[in-house]
Parts: structure tokens; sequence; C-alpha cells
């Protein structure tokens, strides 16, 4: 049987990613924020996005819950679906990445797999891995969706966490403790750890 990816043929654009970052003057990256649930991560992203984008640069937010209501709402949180959900956002993601534009990414992403994975698509020089850090028990004692103690009591299975594991990165690019430190305090660091590296 015939491949049919053979048949598939790339187009060339007249226009390539180091004019669009010309045209915006910064480079364009993934900032890539895992953590539990409950730990902050659309928070800081949403409040690094606005910093930056009142700075003058091209900014996009890819949230978890938000893109499982359209692009990946045929997923799942089986283990398998996780890694599909990872798999179509790194590919979403190095789209943005050739547009020009900065990615903000907030998604659990707890194996250590998925998340090398997503920087192999991605490209490890435009993939900048954030651990947004909060102890389990943090993150259920705010428990700001509700989540946590419908997971607790059964009514939500394979929840990261309680009945599914987070894998810590071991040497993400930076980390945060919103635990320990005030969000302004992560945001704060985050700005210190990243203009340098968008800026042309």
């Amino acid at each position: 049987m015939e491949d049919f990816r053979e048949n598939i043929i790339p187009h060339s654009h007249a226009i390539d990613r180091s004019e669009r970052q010309a045209q915006k003057k910064h480079k364009s990256k993934v900032l890539w924020f895992t953590g539990l649930s409950g730990s902050g991560k659309s928070t800081l992203a949403g409040q690094l996005e606005s910093y930056l984008y009142n700075q003058g640069f091209s900014t996009y937010i890819l949230d978890g819950d938000n893109v499982r209501t359209g692009l990946n709402r045929d997923l799942d949180f089986s283990d398998e679906s996780r890694k599909e959900n990872i798999r179509r956002i790194s590919e979403v993601s190095k789209l943005f990445v050739d547009a020009g534009v900065i990615v903000l990414t907030a998604f659990i992403s707890p194996f250590k797999k998925d998340r090398a994975a997503a920087k192999g698509i991605i490209g490890a020089e435009d993939f900048i891995e954030i651990h947004v850090d909060c102890p389990l028990e943090v993150c259920e004692q705010r428990d700001v969706k509700g989540l946590y103690k419908k997971a607790r009591a059964g009514e939500i299975k394979s929840f990261t966490g309680i009945d599914s594991p987070f894998e810590e990165p071991d040497n993400p690019d930076i980390r945060v403790n919103t635990a320990t430190n005030s969000m302004d305090l992560c945001l704060r660091e985050l700005i210190h750890n990243i203009e340098n590296k968008i800026k042309l």
C-alpha cells in the first residue's frame, strides 16, 4: 500500500521566520509553563503576557482548558490522550514560533517524556521550560476549580497528583515557587529571566 505521506510536499513561503521576527522586533519563543493544577500556571502566564504585550511584544496564550474546548475536545485524560494533547499543542506552538509570536503555554504536562517530546518538536533553542513549583497540599488547599475535591471523591479519574503522577522537571530553564513567593515576585523573576531571551 502506498504511503500517503509520500504525496505531501511542503510549500516554501516567500516570508520566513527571520523576516517576521525582524518586523516584530523580537525573537519568537515558547514559554512552556508546567505544574500541578492550582499551582498558578494560567495566572502567571496571563500576567506575563500582559506585561509583554504592553511592552510591544506579539504574544498568544495556549491554555489547557481553553484548548480542550476546541482543538482537543476529543481527548480525555488517559495517558495516551495526555500524550496526544501535548503533541498537538507542540505542533501548534511551533507554527506560532514560525509566525514570529511568543507563545505562552499553560498545561500541566505531567510526564517528562511528553515535555521532552514537545521540546523536540518545537526545537530546544525555542523552548523555555518554566516549572511553576507548588506542593500538592498547597494546590489542594487552594482547589481553585474544585477539581481536587472531585478527584478525592472518585468523581474524576486519572487526576494529576491524586491517582496520576506529576513528574517534576529535573532542570527547568526557570523555576518559580508560588507557595513561598507572591505572584508579583514570581512575575518579576520570570521577566528578569526571559527578557534577554526574546530580544533581537
